[in-house]
C-alpha cells in the first residue's frame, strides 16, 4: 500500500493535532454552543488537514500553495474563535495559550512549506 503523500507530511500530521485538541478544548463548552462557537471551531480545525491534502493532490504547486493558504486562514479562525470563547468563559487562559502555541508552529510550518513550493 503506497497512501497518499500529504501523509507523509509533517504540517498535515501537525494539523491532525491542532483539530485534536480543539475537539478536546470543545468537549466542556455549553450545550447551548454546540451549533455555534463548538460547530465553528472544529470545522475551521478540521479543514486545516482537509486543505493541505487537497491541496497536495493538485496538479501545480501554485494550487498547492493557494490551498496552504486557505489552511493557513482557517488556523487564524480557530485562534480568533478561541479568544472569543475565552472571553465568553468557555475557554481556560492555559487553553487559550494552548491553541495560539499550537496555530504559531502551524503557521510557521505552513509558511515553510509554501515558500519551498513558491520557488521555481
Amino acid at each position: 500500500m503506497s497512501g497518499f503523500g500529504f501523509e507523509k507530511l509533517a504540517v498535515w500530521q501537525k494539523a491532525l493535532v491542532f483539530a485534536d485538541l480543539v475537539y478536546e478544548m470543545t468537549e466542556s463548552f455549553p450545550r447551548t454552543e454546540r451549533f455555534g462557537l463548538t460547530s465553528q471551531l472544529r470545522r475551521a480545525a478540521v479543514s486545516v488537514s482537509s486543505n493541505i491534502a487537497e491541496g497536495s493532490g493538485r496538479g501545480s504547486k501554485k494550487d498547492f500553495s493557494r490551498f496552504v493558504e486557505i489552511a493557513f486562514g482557517s488556523v487564524c479562525e480557530v485562534v480568533s474563535q478561541t479568544h472569543l470563547s475565552h472571553r465568553r468563559g468557555f475557554v481556560s487562559e492555559e487553553n487559550l495559550n494552548k491553541v495560539r502555541e499550537s496555530g504559531e508552529e502551524l503557521g510557521k510550518m505552513m509558511s515553510g512549506l509554501r515558500a519551498s513550493l513558491d520557488r521555481k
